[in-house]
């Protein structure tokens, strides 16, 4: 069963929260990262900045709707949502009523569990129900015949723990029926992983025994960016973690392998849509975090998102997946 169930909940002026955290069963990971399980009654809209991940996301929604912005693409509302690796930001906004579990998977275990082409999902998200899955269709066990089964059936039951508990066995299953993902990407990933992008794609092909052809094909395939921009998207989490326990700006470009610190700040606005600076800032610090329920980071350690200020008033086009005025209106800064 699942382990490490970390439990938070509070009330104050925002409004009602819980998250609730655990790890899948061994026998999942690293396929399946973690569970992190949300239920949130707030007084308002609540609007969220999420940063580019090496992780696909699983969303399985309790019944309220969410709606997901990007820069480029016409914003998407959805109960339960896929999104696989992507290079830009986007932003979940909600009423301020919202519950259900986000599942982080390994890129490549997202290619066994809907057996597609990754590179076919980037940069959009997606309801999971329009995707080939195995609900119903690989296993006489399974009683549901649509995420959105799965999704009331686990509301439905009495505690987090029943609910992981339940996805433990689902995806225990999924991974035994699914399409197998090649065992030279999982490797090629891990090291991308461990070396936070830093290792040379010429040498991560020959690690694994491939061309940079044959490796860059097939990373598309199960993972859904080419390695080149995996890599970028790992090494912008280090520089987000490093950031936020308080390294400077010059050290942080060091570390992570950037040539300077305009470069850093290059691709920080690229794939956030803000600076360095902004980022840290809008995020606080444990003794000053900004007003009302924390931001809960997407992976633990990380610093994957920012609460943004709600914004009623906006047309679409101003919602984009990046609000500055918004990352501003928590700084007091202007432009």
């Amino acid at each position: 069963m699942a382990t490490g169930i970390v439990s938070r909940a509070g009330y104050g002026p925002g409004g009602a929260w819980e998250t609730v955290v655990a790890l899948p069963h061994p026998r999942l990971r690293p396929g399946v990262i973690s569970y992190r399980g949300i239920r949130l009654a707030l007084d308002g809209p609540r609007r969220r900045l999420e940063a580019p991940i090496g992780a696909a996301t699983l969303l399985l929604g309790f019944g309220q709707p969410l709606r997901i912005s990007r820069a480029g693409r016409p914003p998407a509302t959805l109960v339960s949502v896929f999104s696989g690796p992507t290079t830009t930001a986007a932003v979940g906004e909600h009423d301020g009523r919202l519950a259900g579990i986000e599942v982080l998977l390994a890129p490549w275990a997202a290619f066994t569990l809907f057996g597609i082409p990754q590179y076919e999902l980037t940069d959009r998200p997606v309801d999971p129900d329009e995707l080939p899955h195995l609900l119903g269709a690989r296993s006489s066990h399974d009683r549901w015949s649509s995420i959105g089964e799965l999704s009331a059936s686990l509301a439905a039951l009495p505690g987090w723990a029943e609910r992981f508990g339940l996805l433990d066995d689902v995806f225990a299953r999924w991974a035994g029926a699914g399409t197998p993902s090649s065992a030279r990407v999982v490797r090629a990933w891990g090291h991308l992983q461990r070396t936070w992008g830093a290792i040379p794609v010429p040498r991560l092909a020959d690690e694994v025994g491939w061309s940079v052809r044959q490796l860059e094909n097939r990373f598309r395939e199960q993972i859904g960016l080419g390695p080149k921009a995996a890599a970028r998207v790992l090494r912008l989490q280090r520089a987000r973690r490093l950031l936020a326990a308080g390294r400077s700006q010059a050290e942080t470009a060091a570390a992570c392998g950037y040539y300077d610190q305009a470069h850093l700040s290059g691709e920080f606005r690229a794939m956030t849509g803000c600076t360095p600076r902004e980022f840290t800032a809008a995020r606080g610090t444990p003794s000053a975090p900004p007003p009302g329920p924390p931001g809960t980071d997407r992976m633990a350690g990380e610093a994957t998102s920012l609460v943004l200020s709600p914004d009623r008033n906006a047309t679409a086009s101003d919602r984009s997946a990046i609000d500055r005025s918004a990352i501003f209106s928590k700084t007091g800064k202007r432009r």
